[in-house]
């Protein structure tokens, strides 16, 4: 109901309308969420190109909390006329957000959304989006293909993520101590989806009480669905050489977690994009991840060491995917993957036995990642969608 009144309130989109500079990047710009930092990255790289660049933060709006007021950018608020609007919120707050922006400000402006999802099937609840929207970006193949049956006519881009040398580790140095496996993810992106007890039961197949091997849990958020460490604990088996970590670290504190691995594990069931093995390969570090969804676009056996997986229905006792109003049209189209744990283990123990695979994998991947992620190849395809053309790889 909620949701039909802010359709019923929000202005009607111009037809026709072309897409130009000024940029309007609208977004959560003051929270601390991946959709929060895709908003800032993309506004950062568009600003640093030179482009005519503004924001209007929904942080408020859409009920969070704005736990990153730092960020700073010139308020797009009263831009009347034509121009560009990029809306980063997901699609069921799309109409709410298009009423909160008001009539005068719509009229004339090409209005895009830029959305993330991480399974192969939007869900019903994103159809009262479309009516407001003339274009649809993505960051990967994998989001684009689900967004565009629903999308009909509507084009959809794929426009990559951007990542600045920030996110880059100049040199990757072996490090002292014992052959460490690591394994990040946040409880609220949904703790069965990222599937961290699969990579714990591949590490313990691999290498059971091993001392000289160590497997790295990092996770935030366990009060977003507290049993899942317990269920951590469980495959865990008490082992001596897993470390679980639920520290709330600054961005120095996960470098050094990322210096001290030799390998990143992500055997997750969907990824619309991927940003913990992103991260991986740009710091020169081999990754194992299951082979499907939407780090497919850029992570391959010359990265790292892909994982085979069977699709199977979704069952997500956090009730992210189920429920909470979370339907789909053909309930055959909820589907995840569940990675072969033992394929896994055995690419455990192939880097561990191979320092100059490790090295060779993990240089492959830093280049791969960067160009993929380049902040260049962003404005570039922006350029592109401003143009009227749809976007080069």
């Amino acid at each position: 109901m909620f949701a039909r009144i802010s359709a019923w309130q929000a202005p009607s989109i111009t037809p026709g309308a072309n897409a130009k500079q000024p940029i309007i990047i609208v977004g959560m710009l003051h929270q601390a969420s991946g959709l929060g930092d895709a908003a800032r990255k993309s506004h950062d790289a568009l600003k640093a190109a030179g482009l005519r660049v503004y924001g209007i933060d929904v942080t408020s709006l859409l009920m969070h909390d704005a736990n990153h007021t730092g960020f700073s950018f010139e308020d797009g608020s009263d831009l009347l006329g034509e121009g560009t609007v990029i809306i980063h919120v997901s699609g069921p707050v799309i109409p709410r957000v298009m009423a909160f922006l008001g009539k005068r400000f719509v009229r004339g402006k090409r209005i895009m959304a830029h959305w993330f999802w991480e399974l192969p099937t939007l869900p019903e609840s994103w159809q009262p989006a479309l009516p407001f929207l003339h274009d649809i970006c993505a960051s990967t193949r994998f989001v684009a293909d689900a967004i565009k049956p629903m999308a009909g006519s509507r084009p959809v881009h794929v426009v990559s993520y951007p990542l600045g040398p920030e996110t880059i580790w100049p040199t990757r140095h072996e490090h002292a101590g014992p052959f460490t496996a690591f394994v990040a993810f946040n409880f609220a992106s949904n703790f069965t989806r990222k599937n961290p007890c699969a990579a714990i039961r591949a590490f313990r197949l691999a290498f059971g009480d091993d001392p000289d091997v160590r497997l790295v849990v990092k996770y935030l958020n366990e009060a977003s669905w507290p049993e899942g460490v317990a269920l951590m604990q469980r495959d865990a088996e008490g082992a001596s050489n897993i470390v679980m970590n639920n520290e709330v670290l600054d961005d120095a504190g996960v470098d050094e977690l990322y210096r001290q691995a030799d390998v990143v594990m992500s055997l997750h069931r969907a990824e619309g994009l991927g940003l913990t093995i992103a991260e991986a390969m740009m710091r020169g570090l081999p990754v194992i991840a299951t082979d499907w969804s939407g780090n497919t676009d850029f992570f391959a056996a010359d990265a790292g060491l892909p994982v085979r997986f069977k699709l199977v229905p979704i069952d997500d006792p956090q009730k992210n995917y189920e429920g909470a109003g979370i339907h789909w049209k053909n309930p055959a189209d909820a589907v995840w993957a569940d990675a072969d744990v033992e394929e896994a283990a055995a690419a455990l123990r192939t880097l561990r036995a191979d320092a100059k695979l490790r090295e060779s994998l993990g240089a492959t991947g830093a280049r791969k990642a960067r160009d993929f992620f380049e902040p260049a190849r962003h404005v570039a395809q922006i350029r592109q969608v401003l143009n009227g053309e749809q976007p080069r790889p």
